[in-house]
């Protein structure tokens, strides 16, 4: 159910709190960073709040900006990205939080609203936005299927460097292009990294490459712009393994490897944390909202908290 701003503050009000919490977000006491290393909050699991609510909460845990989902289904629908997208990042920037990332639905020029939606985006400030996924075709075959998608990116990756902004696939566990990672070599290596390459996501990485993920890491590092951050853990269900997301820190992802590979391949740029488990338990879904805010801001800081101590650990700060 969406939560509606007003009535999140008047909620405040009527607690006496209202004036404090606000005037403390709109005098900058949490500046956008300008770091190697910015992070940012992709904003799906918020996405049913009020924008302002989302804005709070990121603004609240110490996160300098969002990676704002601008695909169906998202806060921003395509077809409404010039009404929309101006005033949700004029209203971040009052929380004095970035809005320079995006996630999007973009495979292919043939839609008329891929272009729309890059123009719009860059005319913002916006620098990097992740793609959509490719499918294989079996019948095809493997290696056809990326031929064939090779030919549609090349498109898009012309359309990136028309309007200055960086296009990034996100490998994802799973049967799609990008799964396996090493695919994405194949798919982007006769693109120039500077406007279209990879959105590098370790956790999915680890998942299909338990002891392999470092390779790929390597073969791609020079089209990786963006790093999306997220732990996991395995969990069996009816004798099945199930890779399961939790919070930083709880689960497999080998940091100290990949911070430490990070540094050595001098790999930069926008981290965005991805919070893929539940912000909220059912019971706690029932609270006020000034009280589901506050359980939600403890986890979120929580898990910035712990990706900025690696960041420090490793100087990449």
């Amino acid at each position: 159910m969406k939560q509606n701003r007003r009535s999140f503050i008047n909620t405040i009000a009527a607690a006496g709190a209202a004036v404090p919490f606000i005037s403390h977000l709109e005098t900058g006491l949490f500046p956008a960073g300008q770091e190697k290393f910015p992070l940012r909050l992709f904003s799906k699991p918020l996405d049913n709040y009020d924008f302002g609510f989302i804005c709070e909460c990121t603004a609240r845990s110490g996160i300098g900006g969002l990676d704002l989902t601008v695909r169906p289904g998202g806060k921003v629908e395509p077809a409404q990205v010039e009404e929309k997208l101006p005033a949700l990042v004029a209203d971040a920037k009052k929380f004095n939080l970035a809005v320079d990332m995006m996630v999007s639905g973009i495979v292919s020029v043939s839609d008329p609203l891929t272009e729309k939606v890059l123009k719009t985006a860059s005319s913002l400030g916006i620098k990097y936005y992740r793609l959509g996924y490719y499918e294989f075709d079996y019948k095809a075959g493997i290696w056809e299927s990326l031929q064939k998608h090779k030919a549609s990116l090349k498109e898009v990756a012309a359309l990136n460097k028309k309007y200055s902004i960086h296009g990034g696939y996100q490998n994802h566990a799973g049967s799609r292009v990008g799964g396996p990672v090493w695919d994405l070599y194949e798919l982007l290596r006769d693109f120039p990294p500077e406007f279209t390459g990879c959105q590098y996501d370790v956790r999915h990485a680890m998942v299909e490459g338990a002891n392999a993920w470092i390779l790929g890491l390597r073969l791609i590092a020079p089209w990786i712009k963006t790093l999306a951050i997220k732990d996991f853990t395995w969990i069996t269900t009816g004798g099945k393994p199930r890779a399961v997301t939790v919070p930083m820190g709880e689960g497999m992802v080998n940091w100290d490897m990949f911070f430490k590979t990070v540094k050595e391949l001098n790999i930069s740029g926008p981290l965005t944390m991805h919070v893929e488990y539940p912000l909220l338990e059912k019971t706690e879904q029932q609270l006020p909202l000034i009280q589901q805010q506050d359980i939600i801001v403890k986890k979120l800081k929580k898990d910035a908290d712990f990706i900025n101590s690696f960041l420090s650990k490793y100087e990449l700060i």
